[in-house]
């Protein structure tokens, strides 16, 4: 799919996903996911090979994705259906007991598209790594792509997976960073001030590049394909992309209130008015 109309027509029915999903559950991570929606559409909408059906786990000459800030999974499991990895319907299931739609993605129910369990924060970038040394090592010459939250970035073992991977010269990955500024308990800068950030990547020994609006999905697919083209140098490469958490959504739009609070009918409502039906139909 390249069509840009097309893809922005997606990325409202995927933002109806998400509330339709927390909502019906009462339960879940709607700010980050909202936010995400742009990359998430960009990724498998445009940028990544990848082959939904059938669904092999080692990937071969397909390009890989990891998701290492498990928590935003209602982003995650709409784009998977809107793109053929499982039937739209499924969704309907999100959170509920024998699901394969688990609150963080997990691997023993066989969801297609998930390869790790994630949502236990700061693990992702370290199995990201270990699969792009894994397709050098086969002489796959596809990309590996992970995503990862600001907040996150609290984890200590962040930074010794991204120290490893400047060491190791792991030059067919691409590490995504949810730059928004706010995490469970408030602010980043509040929580656990991260400082200068590209600095910091930069003295780990990574290619920074800096996307300012993570929510321009057209900014998104061009920063996607800037990165692809700065692999293959001796160095991983890191975007540090500037979103609004709850976006799309005016009441939950720049705040850690929404980080993981499912909306009432009222607020249901108010914001499946303000996305306005796309073409494609709502599970």
């Amino acid at each position: 799919m390249s069509d840009i109309s097309q893809l922005k027509e997606l990325a409202t029915q995927v933002r109806r996903d998400i509330i339709r999903m927390v909502f019906n559950c009462q339960s879940g991570h709607p700010g980050g996911s909202l936010g995400c929606t742009e990359f998430f559409v960009a990724l498998y909408g445009n940028v990544m090979k990848h082959k939904p059906k059938p669904f092999k786990m080692e990937g071969k000459g397909q390009d890989m994705f990891f998701l290492s800030n498990g928590h935003i999974s209602p982003v995650w499991y709409s784009v998977l259906a809107r793109t053929g990895y499982f039937e739209p319907k499924e969704l309907a299931t999100f959170r509920k007991i024998n699901t394969r739609l688990q609150g963080h993605p997990a691997t023993h129910e066989g969801l297609p598209g998930i390869r790790i369990a994630s949502g236990s924060l700061g693990q992702g970038i370290s199995v990201a790594i270990g699969a792009a040394l894994a397709k050098r090592l086969d002489g796959d010459k596809r990309w590996i792509f992970a995503l990862t939250g600001d907040g996150e970035l609290d984890e200590g073992q962040c930074w010794e997976a991204i120290m490893s991977a400047a060491h190791l010269k792991v030059d067919n990955l691409i590490v995504t960073v949810d730059w928004n500024g706010q995490q469970i308990d408030g602010p980043t800068s509040q929580v656990m001030d991260l400082g200068n950030l590209p600095a910091k990547w930069k003295a780990f020994g990574w290619d920074v590049l800096i996307l300012e609006n993570g929510n321009d999905l057209e900014a998104v697919i061009a920063m996607l394909r800037k990165a692809k083209r700065r692999t293959g140098k001796g160095k991983p490469v890191v975007i540090l992309m500037k979103t609004q958490m709850g976006y799309g959504v005016d009441f939950m739009q720049g705040t850690h209130k929404w980080h993981g609070k499912a909306p009432n009918q009222e607020q249901y409502e108010q914001a499946m008015t303000q996305l306005q039906p796309a073409h494609l139909a709502d599970f």
